[in-house]
């Protein structure tokens, strides 16, 4: 089988250098990016919601422009090839690039969110600091921040769609409410112990009324194993109209 000649592999290495010098730098300077604007934001709700919206995506971007990168890297030292020996060799690259991308995805699928979500935690309950006073304000409990909150606010905490919290300054009465997506994080699979079991699908067994308390049911699911469970949780009663009126009046 005749080879191909070095100078025709030539402008193939140069060009697979470059582009996994770029691809490099590129996947660099988001990671570096990511973080400044991360830094950037002062606002402990701010970085919350970045990094949870952001972090994974990034890192699996950075990832896959490596594993670009690193292929083309291996390739750009070609000097004689026969035909057969080249599609080997792309075969290999490819193989080896979905199998180092899957062991990421893995990670970051499955590892990644038991670290993120310490982090997360810590930002979430950091003492916010009153714009007022400059001191630390005090996160109500779950029985104090509902007469901050409107019905819809109470009913969203009430079926666990949207959980909120309320920081108050209680020097001058200056209120802060932060909103977080109930279900926003899986929970930790006791089948697998991945942290990968999230509800798929909530009924309301029983509506709640002015003298009872309702009823939910959360259906959980794990996306690794397959694990599924039920769980039951009550319904705060409904206020009455008239005892609502009474309070205002009084």
């Amino acid at each position: 089988m005749e080879e191909t000649s070095v100078q025709s592999f030539e402008s193939w290495n140069t060009a697979a250098i470059y582009v996994a010098y770029g691809l490099a730098a590129l996947s660099v300077l988001i990671f570096l990016g990511y973080f400044v604007k991360l830094g950037a934001t002062s606002d402990s709700k701010g970085k919350y919601d970045y990094i949870n919206r952001n972090e994974i995506n990034i890192l699996m971007t950075c990832g896959i422009l490596l594993i670009v990168a690193g292929g083309a890297y291996a390739n750009s030292f070609i000097a004689e090839l026969t035909t057969l020996w080249l599609f080997v060799r792309v075969f290999v690259t490819i193989s080896m690039g979905l199998i180092i991308g899957v062991i990421i995805q893995n990670l970051l699928k499955f590892y990644y969110p038991f670290y993120i979500e310490k982090r997360l935690k810590k930002l979430r309950y950091k003492p916010r600091v009153s714009p007022k006073t400059g001191k630390p304000m005090k996160l109500l409990s779950e029985e104090e921040e509902d007469v901050y909150l409107d019905e819809g606010m109470q009913a969203e905490e009430d079926i666990f769609s949207v959980d909120y919290d309320v920081w108050v300054d209680e020097e001058t009465g200056y209120t802060k409410i932060e909103k977080y997506a109930g279900h926003l994080h899986a929970l930790q699979c006791p089948e697998c112990n991945y942290q990968t079991f999230r509800v798929n699908k909530e009924e309301i067994l029983k509506p709640p009324t002015t003298t009872e308390e309702g009823e939910l049911l959360k259906h959980f699911e794990c996306g690794y194993c397959g694990h599924k469970a039920k769980k039951n949780y009550k319904i705060a009663m409904l206020q009455d109209a008239s005892s609502q009126e009474s309070t205002a009046t009084a």
